[in-house]
């Protein structure tokens, strides 16, 4: 047996600190997974599924996976070729990713992940990584091991790189599990949104996947969907369990503003 895979990224608003609620809740499904808000993925590695789809919107993200599943080797190499230093940080965020192999994009993206300030992962309206050096130059941003159970748990598993309603139109059968977790109803004026691709969910769009998730639920699949505590949640999700949690928001540069609330809806036969 290898490591137990677990993300290899941190990402902001990453489900690894919610699994302890979640993992419980995981219904008994018989079709296969789904995860069309992939990010981090902290929930497909903990449950390292035989049968899933997995998809995301950033493309560079998608593109890093499928790198490593590829060849975690290679991916390896590059990223030990870096040092941590904020001469070289800003060297490496100066690349074009798509003008890289496959291998120095997917390493690029660790290495800026794993050293960039409070590890955001936030680009520009022309899609550049625009994120600060995090000036912690003991900061560990290679790890073979975590790298090779990554790899192994991505084998087999269909990587796209779509807009989630196209992914569940095509894929979701009945018996699927879908998991999802998309950008969150913004609770309050001040918050800021984290932009993980040059693109934006507004209000809209939060009913648009409640009416797929109510169209999904009568087709026959199970559903888990995590978002903010929003009123208009329990509305447009009604008909289901809605169960809220307690959360540290580690992104917050204030110390009181860092604790929140989650929800998480459940839609199981």
């Amino acid at each position: 047996m290898g490591e137990k895979a677990e993300p290899i990224l941190k990402w902001a608003g990453g489900k690894r600190q919610l699994l302890s609620e979640l993992l419980p809740l995981v219904p008994n499904y018989t079709g296969k997974y789904i995860e069309p808000f992939l990010g981090g993925g902290a929930m497909f590695f903990a449950l390292s599924p035989e049968n899933a789809v997995l998809s995301d919107c950033n493309e560079e993200l998608i593109s890093l996976y499928k790198a490593i599943k590829k060849d975690p080797i290679n991916v390896i190499n590059e990223l030990q070729s870096y040092v941590n230093c904020e001469e070289e940080y800003y060297r490496v965020r100066g690349f074009d990713w798509k003008s890289l192999s496959e291998f120095e994009a997917a390493a690029r993206m660790i290495f800026l992940n794993k050293t960039c300030y409070n590890g955001l992962y936030r680009v520009n309206l022309h899609g550049g990584f625009n994120v600060s050096y995090g000036k912690n130059t003991k900061t560990q941003f290679c790890n073979p091991e975590q790298i090779f159970a990554a790899s192994n748990a991505l084998k087999k598993k269909k990587l796209l790189c779509a807009d989630y309603k196209k992914v569940l139109q095509k894929y979701a059968e009945p018996g699927d599990f879908i998991f999802l977790d998309p950008p969150y109803y913004q609770v309050t004026e001040r918050e800021t949104f984290l932009r993980y691709t040059s693109g934006r969910f507004y209000g809209n769009d939060q009913e648009e996947l409640a009416e797929l998730v109510n169209d999904l639920y009568d087709k026959g699949c199970h559903l888990m969907i995590t978002n903010s505590n929003h009123p208009k949640l329990y509305e447009l999700y009604k008909r289901f369990d809605i169960k809220v949690v307690q959360v540290r928001r580690a992104v917050n540069c204030k110390g009181n503003g860092r604790k929140g609330e989650d929800t998480i809806i459940t839609a199981f036969h």
